[in-house]
């Protein structure tokens, strides 16, 4: 492979992959590293020049690998390391690089770390998580799953800390012992030749260090523990010599889940010298709830709503360093059910927010089943789900107030079981994904939305092909971003300008056609999503119809 320069990533599509759910190549109703080998020419063919896996180390799957037992071993239900090898040499061959999820805030409660500091308090190993010794609860903190943050050591009076669920024991990264064990472990992955790594709640590493309680925020008395966890002061420290110990040491992409992090602090995460390549913004992603971990108290948003926050974000981001554009991911709902009328939600629509966010100034993300305009599902019973999240903000909802119904209303609506559902290849029974049940229902549009003749498959092939390998790809790449103001409420619009040169972006986001006035004469329409002839459209835009021209 040839040498890759400082800022290579600028130019990569990245295809996110949940392992669990995108190709079952044994017929156990599981996805695995074989499937995805033989999935890659359609990968290649699609035109993404990366893809990034979601957990697939050894892991009790409680928070479906986000609770990692070994960080050197493939976990046997996606096979074995020699399979990953091989796949990372595939990929290779078809110029497609490999990105891994880096979950460093936490690990398994049956890694070998915590079972050693379980066993013996006095083992070093207990200073690698954060134990506190006493009769009562250390304090009020919510885990972001709900619950006590806290959870008792059987036969000690001492309890552990986890933010996240409790077989997800929080790492003390305080311990400059453990953090030299973490940075070693990357470092060999990193020498094995993948690409880098998306890294997984990494502004909640630093804890306060006074472990105090605050007022309560919820009906069970206790209040979010992201007050005094989430990119605190003195994260930095941390963030910089992870940095320098690892990444620094290798040309690689790091992709940041930096939830928290304040609009004025993004100069150091992703500036000249920030702790990563891009960070994902999830002011504008989470549109549609008040807090990303309380679905029940719904935001009921407008259109302006989101333009004014993706505005904000891209001109930040234009201001600090590099963005990571998505629409979708594996904590996400499917956004053709979030940002669009159930009246509207078909293949035309999924292509014009599919062309609104793809060419935003940054690096664009593809998630799986993204490029099919699949929708969420609808489970009929809280029994359904697997996703512990989901169960734990139905049981929350009613706890707040709402019946059984609204309750499963707003999980069905947020879930992240709706993008983890398994990628529908064709029409079959199980949809291609595998031969036997899968380990979660299929969404139930998956006779007609799949892989097969897929219109909205064809149109990503073209923006991909449009960003990567046109006559504008050095707008699209490299341009600056600005949005245009002078448009009516339900349009987003904005221009990409490199070297004097410009594209113009419109979409129109609401329910009613909406009249346009072009900033000048069209010259040439390079996406048209409601019209593929691309004649003279005039001045009106359908509904979720998106144009790209200059």
């Amino acid at each position: 492979m040839q040498e890759l320069k400082k800022d290579w990533w600028k130019k990569e599509v990245i295809y996110q992959i949940y392992p669990k759910s995108f190709n079952d190549s044994n017929e156990d109703g599981i996805g695995d590293l074989e499937g995805i080998r033989q999935k890659l020419p359609y990968l290649s063919d699609l035109g993404v020049t990366m893809i990034w896996i979601c957990p697939i180390f050894k892991s009790p799957m409680h928070d479906n690998g986000y609770d990692i037992a070994d960080y050197e071993d493939i976990d046997p239900q996606f096979g074995t390391m020699d399979d990953f090898d091989l796949l990372l040499n595939e990929a290779t061959k078809l110029d497609i690089k490999i990105i891994l999820d880096l979950v460093v805030n936490h690990t398994s409660d049956e890694h070998e770390w915590f079972q050693k500091a379980l066993a013996d308090k006095n083992s070093k190993y207990r200073d690698y998580y954060i134990f506190k010794e006493g009769k009562e609860v250390p304090n009020n903190w919510r885990s972001q799953f709900g619950g006590s943050a806290w959870e008792k050591v059987d036969n000690e009076d001492a309890y552990y800390l986890h933010l996240f669920g409790k077989e997800q024991p929080d790492l003390n990264w305080e311990n400059p012992e453990l953090r030299q064990e973490i940075y070693q472990m990357i470092n060999r992955w990193l020498a094995k030749g993948i690409a880098g790594f998306r890294i997984d709640s990494i502004t909640f590493i630093k804890k306060d260090q006074d472990f105090a309680s605050l007022p309560a925020d919820g009906a069970d008395g206790l209040v979010s523990c992201k007050h005094k966890t989430r990119n605190r002061p003195g994260i930095g420290r941390f963030l910089n010599e992870l940095k320098k110990e690892t990444f620094e040491k290798y040309n690689c992409v790091t992709i940041g889940e930096a939830s928290g992090v304040n609009y004025e602090d993004y100069e150091e995460f992703i500036g000249e010298d920030g702790y990563f390549s891009m960070i994902f913004d999830f002011h504008y992603a989470d549109i549609d709830v008040e807090s990303g971990t309380d679905w029940f108290k719904r935001s009921h948003w407008q259109v302006r709503d989101f333009k004014e926050l993706l505005a904000q974000s891209q001109e930040t981001i234009q201001q600090a360093g590099w963005a990571a554009n998505f629409i979708e991911n594996h904590d996400q709902p499917r956004a053709l059910s979030k940002l669009v009328h159930p009246d509207f939600q078909n293949a035309r629509s999924a292509c014009g927010i599919g062309a609104l966010y793809f060419f935003l100034r940054g690096t664009p993300f593809v998630y799986q089943g993204q490029e099919l305009g699949m929708i969420n599902a609808e489970r009929r019973n809280i029994e359904e789900f697997d996703d512990i999240s989901s169960i734990d903000n139905y049981y929350r909802g009613m706890e707040e107030g709402y019946s059984k119904e609204e309750a499963l209303h707003f999980v069905n609506l947020r879930s992240r079981d709706n993008t983890r559902s398994p990628m529908p290849w064709n029409n079959e029974k199980y949809g291609g994904f595998s031969q036997v049940q899968p380990w979660l229902e299929m969404t139930e549009e998956y006779p007609t939305t799949n892989t097969q003749g897929s219109e909205v498959i064809a149109f990503y092939q073209k923006m991909i092909a449009l960003r990567q390998t046109s006559e504008i790809s050095q707008i699209l790449i490299h341009g600056t971003i600005e949005f245009l103001s002078n448009v009516a409420e339900n349009v987003i619009a904005y221009v990409r300008e490199y070297n004097g040169e410009r594209v113009y972006s419109f979409t129109n986001l609401g329910t009613d056609e909406e009249e346009v006035i072009w900033p000048k004469d069209i010259e040439q329409i390079f996406v048209n999503t409601h019209n593929n002839k691309n004649q003279d459209i005039g001045n009106i835009l359908s509904p979720y119809q998106s144009i790209l021209f200059k």
